[in-house]
């Protein structure tokens, strides 16, 4: 497997209006004349990083990547105004349609995954492939074993700090109980409660904690993005029936399709990616591909995920817009 391509460099990029609150940073690199594909981050809220260009060879691939609503260097930052996952499935397209791109390879990992496939299951017409890593849904039982009850029995010592910022009588519902004070007026408890939650999901991303990661938190404008953005779009179960992407694979099975999950992935673990494989068809369907990397947690930034990554991009070459 190839390894990360060299860091690259912008060819344009701008802010588009989306709508009268919200403008989205974009940004293009590789080859202009390309296969157009587009990179979806993760969070919500989490914005896209420099590294994130590098999954994809420059000589071949037109790609496109943007900041969603409230993210990064869209703005206005962290605004939860008119911020749903269908909001941001019509940024996708606006953004398309911007661009004179006619078809795309999606691609997104973990919130990015789940943003992948109801775009896709909107407008399966508009997409050539899916690359998909770290698979989230959005369903209330996973959301609960990584915020309520299950990820905290693997790291419980993690897990304490951010659930002792919340009051002994709300631990009942931990998201709803963030989500009140993410939202409030006391910038203070809300400051202190984007760290704890964005402290907790980045020191569980990787299979060894990573300190380096973990001080991502310390920059308050992204953490404040993040767990605002997160919570808000978690409390409301992503503006989605319970099961929905699962229940609506069927939309797109007949799309080349690469699922990249790892084993020990706590916050968004393999059940949900096994779950989605067999409803696209699991191994009688040629056109999915499910792996399964053995010794990696969640993070796209672990060495043998990212070879896999840019592996899965390397063999969409042969897709054509």
């Amino acid at each position: 497997m190839a390894p990360v391509y060299p860091p690259l460099p912008v060819n344009q990029s701008g802010h588009l209006p989306v709508s009268p609150v919200h403008k989205i940073y974009w940004e293009e690199c590789g080859l202009p004349t390309g296969v157009p594909i587009v990179y979806l981050h993760g969070g919500p809220g989490g914005g896209i990083d420099d590294s994130d260009r590098q999954y994809f060879d420059p000589t071949h691939y037109r790609s496109i990547l943007f900041d969603q609503r409230g993210s990064g260097k869209s703005t206005p930052p962290a605004s939860l105004e008119d911020n749903t996952t269908w909001h941001l499935v019509a940024d996708i397209e606006a953004l398309r349609e911007h661009l004179k791109i006619e078809k795309w390879i999606v691609f997104g990992g973990s919130w990015g995954s789940t943003l992948s496939l109801a775009y896709s299951q909107t407008h399966p017409e508009r997409c050539l492939g899916l690359i998909l890593r770290g698979l989230f849904t959005l369903r209330r039982d996973e959301l609960e074993w990584f915020y309520q009850k299950g990820a905290n029995y693997l790291f419980p010592d993690y897990f304490a700090p951010y659930e002792a910022v919340i009051p002994v009588e709300e631990r009942g519902d931990m998201m709803k109980a963030y989500y009140k004070r993410l939202t409030g007026d006391n910038e203070e408890e809300k400051l202190r409660c984007a760290q704890a939650w964005s402290t907790w999901e980045t020191a569980t991303s990787k299979l060894m904690v990573d300190p380096e990661y973990i001080k991502k938190v310390e920059d308050p404008k992204w953490a404040l993005a993040f767990a605002r953005i997160e919570s808000h779009f978690f409390v409301n179960g992503g503006w989605m029936k319970e099961g929905q992407l699962i229940e609506d694979a069927h939309k797109i099975k007949d799309l080349p399709i690469i699922i990249i999950q790892g084993r020990y992935d706590v916050v968004c673990p393999a059940k949900t990616s096994w779950d989605l494989y067999q409803a696209l068809g699991g191994p009688e369907n040629p056109r999915v591909e499910y792996k399964i990397i053995g010794d990696v947690g969640h993070s796209a930034h672990e060495s043998k995920v990212e070879l896999a990554l840019v592996d899965a991009a390397d063999k969409f070459k042969s897709l054509k817009a």
